[in-house]
């Protein structure tokens, strides 16, 4: 009862909030809950949808913003939105009880009916080498020692609260990251940690926001919008007019409109309320001032360039490798419908995630990259899962190693090497069940995990 709200899991402080509701024994009220199962467990997310079926039964009206195929499944009635992402969509594909959306011809009910599965790939071999992390105590963690084998694909799995988080996240990332980086962060108590001389730097990929403004964009994100403003500096009309590449920045004074700053909207203060934004008078939201736009290459300005959507801007850069080649990235990670100059603070935290991604495929690397993500799955779709699982095959492909804690069991299935902490949350968890592939896992009748994997393994095909 004393743990302060700081130390709990993301499931955990969530259920927290919903008993509360459902304590208050509140009648006619529409709950409205955006993607309740992240952080959860399939366990927990059983007890989850049981929770939500109660606060139906009192009398209540219960939406749920989801992608879970049980909660899904469990629903008296489903709207599917789609058919695609941005603007491929805005549309109700199909709308109905689950069995009538299994009829259906939407893309989610091809995953739901098995019409579409994804994939497990063969299991990697590695690279024969390994991470070993001893006498791990910190929070929960009950003195562990774990190996993560190196060049493959791992899982770390278990109930909410079981300790994944404290062990990858709290010790092994801060432990590395002061061994490459020298960073300030403080690892929880371990004793020791062999292996370091086979990884040559660690990245972890979350979903915090690629920036904190309106002037951040995808763009900016990736750097290839330094390739684009060079692009447009070495245009024949820049080099008459003395245009240098900073002048195509709308962070820089000189291409700028400065009415606004560049920003391309103007921030107007209301006393004891929100500020309101309006489009800039001066450049109608075009964030450079006119001389700049009336540079065109191939009949485009820079801010015309900054409103494509990426599909747009692969062929339209076509024949310009360097640029072409870090926009593909961000089509291969599924964000195709994004513009380049979207501001960052519209993304979402899953579009932000696979953004980060896209930066790390675009880079040449050195095949001994460790990459951590902590439940990169979280808001997205079957589809997106899918292409998720994709892009971090190809990171592993080239030798890196890729450490994923995650509850979806797409995901788990697909991996090579499962970690399982258990067997329970908080004081009952801190332990490591067992360890191994998705095979070895599911024989272990103590891992809860692998007793979904187990169902998970039988309905679909491998």
């Amino acid at each position: 009862m004393d743990r302060t709200s700081r130390s709990l899991s993301g499931g955990e402080s969530q259920r927290i909030r919903l008993a509360t509701q459902i304590g208050s024994q509140l009648v006619g009220v529409l709950y409205i809950l955006d993607e309740p199962s992240i952080g959860l467990h399939q366990r927990d997310n059983v007890r989850l949808i049981k929770s939500l079926q109660d606060l139906r039964d009192v009398g209540n009206s219960v939406i749920v913003v989801e992608h879970d195929r049980e909660t899904i499944m469990s629903a008296d009635y489903v709207i599917d939105l789609g058919p695609g992402a941005g603007v491929h969509g805005g549309q109700v594909v199909a709308a109905g009880t689950p069995k009538q959306i299994l009829k259906s011809d939407s893309l989610t009910a091809k995953y739901l009916n098995g019409k579409i599965t994804i994939k497990r790939p063969a299991l990697r071999a590695g690279n024969g080498k390994s991470l070993v992390l001893s006498g791990a105590t910190g929070n929960n963690l009950k003195n562990v020692t774990v190996e993560f084998p190196l060049g493959k694909f791992i899982c770390v799995t278990g109930v909410s609260g079981s300790g994944k988080s404290s062990l990858v996240n709290e010790t092994l990332y801060p432990i590395l990251s002061n061994h490459f980086y020298r960073s300030s962060l403080k690892p929880l108590p371990y004793k020791t940690i062999k292996g370091l001389q086979h990884i040559d730097k660690v990245i972890e990929i979350d979903q915090s926001p690629i920036g904190r403004t309106p002037r951040s964009n995808p763009a900016t994100y990736t750097g290839v919008f330094s390739d684009i403003r060079n692009l447009f500096a070495q245009l024949p009309e820049s080099k008459i007019r003395g245009y240098p590449p900073g002048w195509f920045s709308f962070n820089v004074k000189g291409g700028r409109c400065e009415t606004c700053q560049g920003a391309g909207m103007r921030v107007i203060e209301m006393n004891f309320l929100p500020d309101v934004y309006v489009h800039c008078e001066s450049c109608n939201g075009k964030r450079y001032n006119r001389e700049i736009l009336e540079v065109r290459y191939r009949g485009k300005s820079i801010n015309d360039v900054l409103d494509m959507s990426i599909e747009d801007a692969v062929t339209f850069f076509a024949n310009m490798p360097s640029i072409a080649h870090k926009i593909r990235t961000i089509q291969d990670v599924g964000l195709g419908y994004i513009t380049l100059g979207q501001q960052s603070t519209t993304l979402s935290g899953g579009e932000a995630q696979r953004i980060k991604l896209a930066t790390e495929l675009a880079k040449k690397d050195t095949g001994n990259t460790f990459y951590i993500l902590d439940e990169p799955t979280t808001g997205l779709h079957f589809e997106d899962v899918r292409i998720l699982l994709e892009v971090l095959a190809k990171l592993t492909d080239k030798g890196n190693t890729v450490v994923v804690i995650e509850h979806n069991m797409d995901v788990i299935r697909c991996a090579d090497y499962i970690i399982d902490i258990g067997p329970e949350g908080g004081s009952r968890g801190g332990e490591v069940i067992t360890s191994g592939t998705p095979e070895e896992i599911l024989k272990v009748k103590k891992s809860i995990t692998g007793q979904y994997l187990k169902r998970e393994l039988e309905l679909l095909p491998a």
